[in-house]
């Protein structure tokens, strides 16, 4: 099913089908993120470096997350669906309102949330870890928990995780022609995380670790500018 077909529910009826706080299918995630609490600013020194952990509420849940599905052996099935989620929010104003809204309660979010992935066949470890989300009120820091998952994946496949921005979409030469480049820079196999940015006009940003290279055209505008006004 396309994306675009995907539509957030936008009236609730009370839970008929074990999908409210209490039924949320998620007790062994609940358990491992009740366990990596006190653990977790530790693990996330040992890890820290070039891909470093996000803090706080995101790291832990990631990290419960990420721990679960090493044991499960499904690391990459898990990472798909997050990612196919996170693509949703992306592009449905809709979801975005849903996810970072205070307005809705904890089950009308969980009831909502259950739908989308139900219908975007969202399953599994992931879509429990969503719904677990949910129900503790935790939806608004969905998409830092997604990102923090990717860099865990990457520090366990010793790879690089790139955040890019370009101005339009890149086409698939284009991708590969830029996953290269960065492996030869960093010497390591590069996950690129992309994000479309009219706004930077031209060129595009990429952030690998704390390295950052920019060729946009919006940043040399905006240093043309600055320096015709300390001409003045």
């Amino acid at each position: 099913m396309p994306l675009s077909a995907i539509q957030v529910p936008l009236e609730f009826r009370l839970c008929a089908s074990g999908l409210c706080r209490a039924c949320a299918p998620a007790a062994g995630l609940a358990e491992k993120l009740k366990n990596t609490a006190d653990e977790y600013p530790q693990r996330a020194h040992i890890l820290a470096g070039e891909e470093p952990i996000r803090s706080g509420v995101a790291g832990r849940y990631a990290t419960a997350l990420f721990d679960l599905a090493v044991e499960a052996n499904a690391i990459d099935a898990v990472q798909d669906e997050l990612d196919r989620f996170d693509a949703l929010v992306a592009e449905s104003a809709d979801l975005t309102r849903l996810v970072r809204s205070p307005v809705f309660s904890a089950d009308e979010q969980l009831q909502a949330l259950s739908a989308v992935l139900e219908r975007a066949s969202i399953r599994g470890l992931a879509a429990n870890f969503l719904k677990l989300v949910a129900a503790n009120r935790r939806l608004f820091a969905v998409r830092d928990m997604i990102k923090s998952f990717r860099e865990r994946v990457a520090a366990h496949k010793g790879e690089a995780t790139a955040q890019v921005t370009v101005a339009e979409e890149l086409k698939d030469q284009h991708i590969e022609a830029l996953r290269a480049a960065l492996k030869s820079v960093t010497g390591k196999d590069v996950d690129l995380a992309i994000n479309v940015d009219p706004a930077i006009i031209g060129g595009l940003v990429v952030k690998v670790g704390s390295r950052m290279v920019d060729t946009s055209l919006r940043t040399k505008l905006n240093a043309m500018k600055h320096a015709m006004k300390e001409a003045r």
